[in-house]
Formats: C-alpha cells, structure tokens, sequence
C-alpha cells in the first residue's frame, strides 16, 4: 500500500462498524490515526467492537452521543448505511468536518487501479463479469466493494499490477474526495434508495460521483439508451465510452443483426452467451468495453461468456428436475429487478414472491406477469402480490408460510417445460437476516424435492 501521512495523528471518528467500519477503524489506526468507533449495537453483544478495543482503539458503543463531536475530530469515516440525516452526521456537517466513507480511504492508500461499476441494476452481475474476463486473460484482478472483501483491507493489500474491481453503491458513492477510477461504469439508473436520498435528483447525483474526479485519460462507461444516464456523462471530463442494446453506435459497445460489436469489431455472437436474459445485455456490453480498454484479447472475453452463467441469487439457475427449470433470483428486492427477470424467460413461469413490505403497492408488477401461469407468495407482502396477481388474470395463486414451503407448492402448480423462479420483488428482513440466505434456503428446498 502507499505510504500515506495524511492521518497521522489525526483524531477520527469512524461512525457505524460491520465489516467496511472494521476495515476502515484498522486500516486508520495503522495509519498513525488517534481513532475512535462509535457503533449502536451493545459492547457485549458487538465482537467487531470487542476485537477493535484489543488493538487498543477507543469504542463507545451502545448509542450515538451527539457530544462525541465536542472531542475535536477532524475527519469523520461513515458507515455507508447510516444516513446523513443521523445527528452525528449532520452535526459533522455542520461544523465543516469531511464527512468520508471507507471507500475513499481504500482509493487513497492503493497502488492499484480501480475498475469502478454502479447503477441501479447490474452491478453485481458486471463486476463479476469483468473479474472473470480479467481471470480468464491472466490479468491480476481482485474484487472489492458490496461484493467480495471490504475495499480498505483489498487495497492494503494490492499491488501496482493488480486491478481492483469494486461495487459501489450511492451510499458509499456520497463519501467520497478524492476517488478516480481508471474506468467507471454507470449501469444504468431508476429510481431507487428514496427513502434515503430523499429525490430522485439526489440520487442520481450521488451516483454521478463515480466520474466526478475523472479526466480526459479515464473512461466512462455509459448507457446510451437512457436520457439520465447520458446527462450525468455530459457533465464528465472523462472520455465517454456509451453502450446501447437498440441502436448501432459509431463508437462503444452495441449489437447488430445478434451480434456484439465494439468500435465495429464483431466480439461475439448472442446466440454463443450463456446468460440468460435480455436485460443482462447492458451488463455484457459494459464488461466487454471494460475488458476491451484494459487490452485483453477476444479469446478470454468469449471464453468467459460461453460458460458464465450468472452470479449466486441473480437469475442463477439451481436445477433441473421432471423437466422443470429452478432459478434463484433472491437478489430482486425490488419490482424493477424482477420484470427483468421474469422478462428473461418465454416459457411458462411458476413465480415465487414476497417479503418485505415497504408500504408501496405492487400495480407496477402487473403488466409484467403476462407470461406467469402460477404465483406462490410468502412474508408480509403477501396479500398485496396476491391481489397483483389476481388483477394481471393469475387464476393459480397460493400463499406459503416461507421459501422453504413455497417450492413444493410451486412444483405441484408445475408442468414439463415450465420455469420455477425465486424473483421477490422485496426485502428479505421480515423472515431472513439477508437475500443471501433466503436464494440459500430455496435452493436447498428445490434439492430436497423428491
């Protein structure tokens, strides 16, 4: 890692733990830093507090003291989810104090380059395309961010030839300085996180974060097809690279007559992708540019596309049992990421949803249950789905107590040739601790079916 001074003897408070406020306390008191934790959860009940209180780092956990500020900090590091309506936070603000996230740390310590990807979808499913393009050409990658090892602890450790591939979030995207990525992805933007942000606008301008540093000799990686995607780009000084799954560009990553071009070179056939669905189009073509400037060869990138076939709870196919397919799509928590899932499959669907209840209805869902012969629900959102599902002309709607329930009534609802989809459309908090164990459940019901 880079020898950095900047923290030296600098009293900071790092706000929120779980793993990146963790990373962010370690790697600052390392750095010569005078550091204090501040986390709600109890010191007994907290063992990330406990191990920080054994490398002699001041914790006070258990509540958020606004006093705390009087101890003349001057940096404070935020977990990205607390949010800055929190009365530490807005009392930081209020006194001018740079108000960070560990993202920001991780850029300011690596030697790496950062290969950085948002947006509202995709995410996850680009940064591991990339990663494993990277893989496949022998190029020294490693992930970070919301997916993979906290950015900080991944920095430390990398190397000049190594390239970091991280997710970022809006939330981590708002805590950041000085963070330039050699090449940025912007995926893709709807509206998403209000409750947090507040608008639409805010929303959006924290993801616009991820070019903010950019210049001339970076990337940018936009979506062509969508009007907010490409204002954020015409405010960057970074060169723009657009991408578009409709229309033939001059430059960038598009499709023609079913076949991916980048700069008019023919990169690979869709018919040859293993992915399924149209949405993962956009998550293709941004990877593949990614791949393209970094100068890695045709060979990984189609290597890797005729064998990858989706991450773990997106869209990730589990099985195959009496001719019916099961998919795991736990990581739609929301309506917008399962009508694309549901839009990447034209056979009959058994849908399997619910979960969370945000308070807001599901009418948007409806126009995209054409192809749903089936509804199996569960969690608080039940009766809502239930009722969307009743109005798109769902005769065959059963509510199950959980995931686990849900599969065999699924199955019974089946035919030959059907798809079994896990795809929420929720949150997965009021009966699992995250998506990752709810998709883990359901492929473990769908791999007890007799």
């Amino acid at each position: 890692m880079k020898t950095v001074n900047h923290y030296h003897h600098k009293k900071i408070l790092v706000l929120g733990l779980a793993k990146s406020g963790v990373g962010a306390a370690s790697l600052l008191h390392k750095l010569g830093a005078f550091v204090t934790v501040n986390d709600y959860k109890p010191l007994d009940e907290n063992p990330e507090a406990q191990s920080l209180l054994q490398q002699g780092i001041t914790v006070i956990c258990g509540s958020h003291p606004v006093d705390l500020l009087d101890e003349g900090f001057e940096y404070v590091v935020k977990n990205p989810g607390i949010p800055y309506s929190n009365p530490i936070v807005q009392g930081a603000i209020d006194r001018g104090l740079p108000v960070i996230t560990e993202v920001e740390l991780a850029y300011q310590i690596s030697q790496a380059p950062f290969v950085a990807i948002t947006g509202t979808n995709g995410k996850t499913t680009t940064t591991t395309l990339i990663n494993e393009i990277f893989q496949a050409a022998n190029k020294s990658s490693l992930i970070a961010g919301n997916i993979g090892k906290v950015s900080s602890i991944v920095a430390e450790n990398a190397k000049k030839e190594d390239t970091i591939i991280i997710e970022l979030s809006s939330f981590q995207l708002m805590g950041i300085e000085a963070f330039r990525p050699k090449i940025a992805i912007l995926t893709n933007l709807y509206e998403a996180h209000i409750d947090y942000h507040g608008t639409m606008k805010e929303y959006i301008s924290a993801k616009a974060n991820i070019t903010k540093n950019q210049t001339k000799e970076d990337y940018f990686i936009v979506n062509a097809d969508q009007e907010a995607v490409m204002e954020v780009a015409a405010h960057s000084k970074a060169t723009i690279i657009p991408f578009s799954t409709t229309n033939e560009l001059e430059k960038g990553g598009y499709v023609k007559d079913g076949i991916i071009y980048f700069n008019e070179e023919a990169i690979i056939s869709i018919a040859d992708i293993v992915l399924p669905g149209a949405h993962n189009l956009e998550n293709i073509l941004s990877s593949i540019i990614a791949a393209k400037l970094s100068g890695i060869d045709n060979e990984a990138i189609y290597q890797v596309l005729t064998t990858f076939q989706g991450v773990a709870h997106r869209l990730q196919f589990v099985g195959e049992k009496d001719k019916r397919r099961f998919y795991n799509d736990s990581k739609a928590t929301n309506i917008l990421a399962t009508t694309k899932a549901l839009a990447a499959f034209d056979q009959p669907i058994v849908l399997l949803a619910g979960g969370l209840d945000r308070g807001n209805a599901f009418d948007e869902l409806i126009p995209a249950l054409t192809n749903v012969k089936a509804v199996v629900t569960f969690g608080e959102t039940a009766e809502k789905i239930d009722a969307a599902a009743a109005h798109a002309g769902i005769k065959s709607i059963l509510h199950a107590n959980n995931v686990e329930d849900a599969v065999p009534l699924a199955f019974d609802l089946s035919k030959e040739g059907d798809i079994i989809l896990l795809s929420p459309a929720c949150a997965s908090w009021d009966q699992y601790k995250t998506f990752e164990v709810r998709g883990d459940i359901f492929i473990e019901a769908v791999h007890k079916l007799k």
